[in-house]
């Protein structure tokens, strides 16, 4: 079983930037991939992105691509969510989960644990 504890979040204006933080634990975590999700007020949770450990490959959201980054550090279990260029639409708690699989990653039945969330909130 792999544990992710998620930090950072925040508020900020639009236009700015900030980085979420993904620390996982676990005996075999390597072999998952690491995804982010969002959920804003009033409206499902909706996929971001996802990081492989075993190939590096990431997948974003239509939304988001070419303004958030997905990374990971392997000697600290940690993923992280660059995100810039913020607008209102990004506003909403996100939250950090893994999955040993590798297809499928939008779909939230695909995600085995997931963290507590932290909230970002975009001032326009």
């Amino acid at each position: 079983q792999v544990q992710v504890v998620e930090s950072g979040g925040g508020s900020v204006q639009a236009g700015g930037s900030l980085r979420l933080s993904c620390v996982a634990s676990g005996r075999t975590f390597r072999r998952y991939a690491m995804g982010w999700f969002r959920q804003a007020p009033g409206k499902e949770r909706e996929f971001v992105g996802a990081i492989s450990w075993s190939t590096g490959s990431t997948y974003y959201a239509d939304s988001v691509k070419g303004r958030f980054t997905i990374s990971g550090d392997n000697a600290k279990n940690t993923v992280y969510l660059q995100m810039n260029s913020l607008n209102a639409e990004d506003t909403g708690v996100y939250y950090c989960a893994a999955t040993e699989r590798l297809i499928g990653l939008t779909a939230l039945v695909v995600w085995d644990c997931w963290g507590q969330g932290a909230q970002v909130t975009v001032s326009s």
